[in-house]
């Protein structure tokens, strides 16, 4: 989900557990909303990428490169799974999990 700035950029917003489910189950890429193909690529921290769990949900490289800031890394893959928490789970917000990471 994105937000258009008045300076012409985009950022991403704050994702939502309804919005990340509809780009999992719906296979579109979270910035556009267009359908995804491969290679998918993730916008997230370095923590994120070293943990191989992404809170936004996966976009087109091109998207993601738009949106990525100096402190973000893109990991691209070709699927992910989606990590849904569990009551024990101390991060309750649904996570992206690349499975073939290229």
């Amino acid at each position: 989900m994105r937000e258009d700035l008045r300076d012409g950029s985009t950022r991403l917003r704050e994702p939502t557990r309804a919005w990340v489910t509809q780009c999992a189950l719906s296979r579109i890429c979270g910035l556009c909303e267009g359908g995804l193909g491969r290679p998918i690529a993730f916008v997230g921290t370095p923590q994120e990428s070293d943990r191989n769990e992404f809170h936004q949900p996966p976009m087109h490289v091109a998207c993601a490169e738009r949106v990525r800031t100096p402190d973000q890394v893109v990991v691209t893959t070709a699927g992910f799974d989606v990590v849904r928490p569990d009551r024990e789970d101390p991060d309750r917000a649904p996570r992206f999990a690349p499975n073939s990471r290229l």
